[in-house]
């Protein structure tokens, strides 16, 4: 074919990925191959693509996502699909905003100096300049998306969509502005939905304090984890059914250090196992306590500011660090006497996704998302089977927390974002929700209007991102042709932030599932099993390994490992081993195209039938099981399992055997005919080879399919194969291929546990089998033993008995005799042996010493004690062969 250099048809002695990548990265753009078609009438398959964020750079779980959805694209389009891949990038929010605050910072002002308009026009400027660095590097790993249709979430028509879904769902009472406790970082100064807080165990503390009645009667003591919120509280709860405290309830408490005075009131979800059995509610600083307030019409006092320093509801203590305050609070009680104890007690501590600060729940006006009747359809859809998981187990985490949803907090305290649509009449209090920026308010006709400060949570807009960016609310071509998309293929830990949000919104504007499966892939870990991190030293740059070992390499590695269900524990070597693989493939097309010269190459193809030799048949038929598998595989989104069939196909059967089988023929020893028919043979292969693997490795494919002769246009523009267009398996063929590749195998494996010289030849072998099969495919497949074990003569029996001088092998059914007496010194070859076997045998006592001692097996790490195990069970079998050895000199000596 050669498309890019038409005086160029060799490829090089060594595959460099370097050379070969950016060519066709950006041949494939240029010739718009990526690119989806409104005007045809192929089926369509479409996938958006999950937007990376504009600040991120390519990691692990990006190259192994994308190079998962790029083969099921490559592989679409080569099955007949009209496939769109659409690609595009998400404006992050509070992560862009740091990273330009951040420059400000070094440039000695911060945002609120510059003013909100001037901060705006810096980030899209950063954007512009450095934004969106990991839409090149996508390219780089071969991603086929449609670049012509590439979106932006800040985009003019992502924005539109925005607008117009805000103002729908304002309008049906789906979205509101209301009190409610939300949980909020003091350093971002935004609030965050419960999935952008990340919950960790610590030690902490359970602090019993006492609270006394007003009339001094009484006292009830409660146990909190955070002493501070007491200047908070507006009531004691207990459980209506606890005996302890029956006498308590309606009974007035005066709080201590703010003296305000408070109820004991009876609520059934007090959990009489905790603490005393008694809790003090504080409605504007805990979830559940907000929840019982709101029951129980208890006033809210909220006693921190944005930066979680006290206010002054807090008293005395107004003024002071929330930490601080703990610590004040606690020796004010000691000081009363109100201090009972303190326990250690383990707690969930709630940190901002983005800097980690510990959040703070707190009372807030935000804007939310009724979820609960979004979420019924959703859930519906899934079970009903009209969007399926796959794997099926992550229904179950979809499940547990659709059914458990809660308002979603949309509305953030930032300012690069989607600006709430809101404008509030100081005149009349109105507020007035559009889709275009009104003038006036739309209840007084005053121009005293203000738009909310308040931008959208970043997940609002990319919820919309299935049928936004096909150009919705519009009815455009791309929407009808497009949507729903076929799959989505994304990781389980944005199943709630983003799947189950694209399900609702999806369901409720488009009255269509955004998507007929989720492929959820796994978690890439270290060779250990161990969550990568810098400060762990474990993580592998993915563009570090690609300019080491090529693209290619790490996509089939990335394939090859990514089992349903399973993490993946990657380390570089695995990655090098690959890159060997890819080289294994490139002598492979530098062996046919040196071997087809000599060939009549224009009338070169897979011969008749008729014309086949042995080796032909079986690797026609090892051919047509891989496409089989190799489909099946993909289809099913078993990815590893296509891979591990191409691996096999290509080392081990196609290299290893039909390589080395058919050297003669492609060498012309047997004649021009012959000659013809296995050049012919091996191109065909090596063509529908480099189809199947080109969805998995695009850029040595294209660049080998580039040479070859009697291609046309791009591999990418090529039928993929299909299993019936390479013949129906002989199963006899087969077996009798098979059995003539064990003989192969035994007498090359004995000529090396005998020590025989490389250069000696076998003057003849005896193989028995009472099979009539086996010997007449040994008989039929004598010339490859022949050349591939230096045996000048092989004689096959139905039985008979065992040479003299001679050792023998089993191949299945099949018993080889190996004349050796002569090519060998016995005695020599003896004494070798039994040295080896001596220092084995002193090795295997010396390891079984050691982990003998329960000492040893007790405090050494379980890693090292399983290694020293299986090295004992591999010795053993090294010392068993030895002895094999040794008993079959004997019958020479």
């Amino acid at each position: 074919m050669n498309v890019i250099n038409m005086a160029d048809n060799e490829l090089e002695k060594v595959y460099s990925p370097a050379d070969v990548e950016d060519k066709w990265a950006s041949f494939w753009i240029e010739e718009g191959l990526f690119e989806a078609s409104t005007e045809t009438d192929k089926p369509s398959f479409s996938m958006v693509i999950p937007p990376p964020n504009i600040t991120g750079t390519l990691h692990l779980g990006h190259a192994l996502n994308n190079t998962l959805q790029d083969i099921l694209a490559r592989y679409k389009r080569m099955t007949g699909y009209n496939v769109l891949w659409l690609p595009g990038i998400d404006h992050a929010g509070i992560a862009t905003q740091n990273v330009v605050e951040k420059q400000l910072h070094g440039e000695g002002t911060d945002r609120h100096s510059v003013g909100r308009d001037g901060f705006i026009e810096r980030v899209w400027k950063w954007k512009d300049e450095s934004g969106g660095a990991i839409i090149n590097q996508l390219k780089k790993l071969g991603a086929s998306c449609d670049w012509s249709r590439q979106r932006f979430t800040m985009d003019e028509g992502l924005s539109k969509a925005v607008r117009e879904v805000f103002v729908r769902l304002y309008g049906e009472g789906l979205i509101y502005r209301g009190d409610y406790i939300i949980n909020w970082c003091p350093r971002c100064h935004t609030a965050l939905s419960d999935l952008e807080v990340e919950a960790e165990e610590t030690d902490g503390k359970l602090y019993y304090i006492e609270y006394p009645l007003s009339d001094g009667t009484d006292s009830v003591t409660v146990a909190t984890t955070r002493p501070e919120t007491m200047l908070g509280d507006t009531a004691v709860a207990v459980n209506p059914e606890d005996e302890r405290f029956k006498d308590l309830i309606g009974k007035k408490i005066k709080l201590p250090i703010v003296e305000r005075e408070i109820t004991v009131i009876a609520d059934p979800e007090v959990d009489m196992e905790f603490g005393t059995g008694a809790v003090k509610i504080t409605p504007s600083h805990d979830f559940n306590d907000f929840e019982m307030a709101t029951r129980h019409a208890l006033p809210f006092i909220t006693i921190m500011d944005i930066d979680a320093k006290m206010n002054d509801n807090a008293g005395p203590l107004s003024g002071m660090d929330r930490f601080e305050a703990r610590e004040a609070v606690i020796e004010k009680f000691k000081e009363l006497g109100l201090l009972k104890k303190i326990e250690p007690h383990k707690i969930m501590l709630g940190g901002c996704y983005r800097c980690r600060t510990v959040v703070e729940p707190t009372l807030s006006k935000q804007w939310f998302v009724r979820a609960k009747e979004l979420a019924a359809p959703a859930i519906k859809s899934v079970e009903e089977g009209r969007t399926k998981f796959v794997p099926k187990n992550w229904e179950n985490t979809y499940f547990d927390w659709m059914h458990n949803i809660r308002d979603w907090c949309i509305s953030r305290q930032i300012w690069w974002g989607h600006r709430i649509p809101a404008w509030y009449c100081t005149d009349c209090d109105h507020i007035s929700v559009a889709i275009n920026d009104p003038d006036r308010c739309a209840q007084c006709g005053s121009t005293a209007i203000e738009q909310d400060f308040d931008v959208l949570d970043t997940w609002f807009s990319s919820a919309l991102w299935p049928f936004s960016t096909l150009g919705w609310p519009e009815n455009t071509e791309e929407l009808t042709r497009f949507y729903p998309t076929t799959v989505l293929s994304t990781g389980f830990d944005i199943i709630f932030f983003w799947v189950a949000r694209m399900m609702m919104m999806g369901l409720k504007l488009t009255g269509k599932e955004p998507f007929s499966e989720v492929y959820i892939h796994a978690l890439i870990r270290d060779i250990e099993g161990k969550k990568m991190s810098k400060s762990k030293g474990n993580v592998i740059d993915p563009l570090a390994v690609m300019d080491t070992y090529g693209t290619d390499a790490l996509r089939f590695t990335l394939t090859a490992l990514a089992a349903q269900g399973r993490d993946i524990k990657l380390a570089e070597d695995r990655i090098e081993g690959y890159r060997n693989y890819c080289n294994k493939i490139w002598n492979l097309a530098r062996f046919t195209l040196m071997n087809v010269e000599g060939a009549e190459s224009g009338t070169l193809g897979m011969p008749d039938e008729a014309d086949m030799s042995m080796a032909d048949l079986w690797i026609k038929a090892r051919l047509n099981l891989c496409v089989k598998e190799v489909r099946e595989g993909i289809d099913t989104y078993r990815f590893d399992a296509s891979a591990r069939s191409l691996y096999r196909f290509v080392w081990h059967e196609l290299c290893d055997w039909y390589v080395e089988l058919s050297k003669k023929d492609l060498y012309g020893d047997n004649g021009p005919e012959r000659k013809q028919a296995a050049a012919g043979m091996l191109l065909h292969v090596l063509k529908e080879t480099l189809k199947m693997l080109h969805p998995f490795m695009p850029f040595i494919t294209e660049e080998i399919w580039d040479k070859l002769p009697a291609t046309e246009a791009s591999i990418m523009l090529q039928d993929y194969p299909v299993s019936s267009n390479t013949g129906e398996a002989d199963p006899a063929m087969e077996s009798g291929m098979e059995t003539v590749m064990e003989v192969i195998s035994s007498i090359r494996n004995l000529r090396s546990e005998m020590n025989v010289p490389l250069s000696a030849r076998i003057d003849d072998i005896l193989c028995i089998s009472t099979e009539r099969s086996l010997r007449d495919a040994v008989n039929e497949g004598a010339d490859y033993i022949k050349d591939l074990t230096k045996v000048d003569a092989i004689e096959v029996k139905g039985e008979g008995e065992a040479p003299e001088n001679s050792v023998s092998a089993i191949a299945g059914s099949v018993k080889i005799f190996i004349p050796l007496k002569g090519l060998i010194d016995v005695e020599a070859e003896t004494a070798r042996l039994t040295k080896e076997l001596e220092k084995i045998i002193k090795e295997v006592e010396g390891v079984e010493k050691k982990l003998s001692n329960e000492n040893f097996v007790k405090k050494a790490p379980p890693e090292v004690v399983a290694k020293d195990r299986a090295r004992v069970v591999g010795l053993r079998e090294k010392e068993a062969a030895l002895n094999e050895q040794i008993e079959r000199l004997k019958a020479l000596a």
